[in-house]
């Protein structure tokens, strides 16, 4: 009984040492292809924000075209109806 009790600790600690090794390498391999894609991957460009809407629920428009403005006010328009 003895024998099989140290086999299972044995086994174990070899299991779990395994287990540790894999995700430790497993960080620095995911750190260096962070690095490596910084790198070589330009910066992505800011999209412009989106306008928020106002206290009264509709969307700020701030220079925008006079057209569009209709186009979307008759689509919501009807939406709602």
């Amino acid at each position: 009984m003895n024998n099989l009790l140290s086999e299972g600790l044995g086994l174990m600690v070899f299991g779990m040492g395994f287990v540790f090794l894999f995700l430790t390498l497993l960080v620095f391999v995911t750190g260096f292809m962070s690095k490596l894609v910084m790198k070589y991957e330009p910066a992505p460009k800011p999209k412009a924000a989106k306008p928020l809407p106002n206290s009264a629920g509709k969307a700020v428009v701030q220079g925008g075209n006079d057209e569009l403005v209709a186009v979307i006010t008759a689509a919501v328009h009807k939406y709602r109806s």
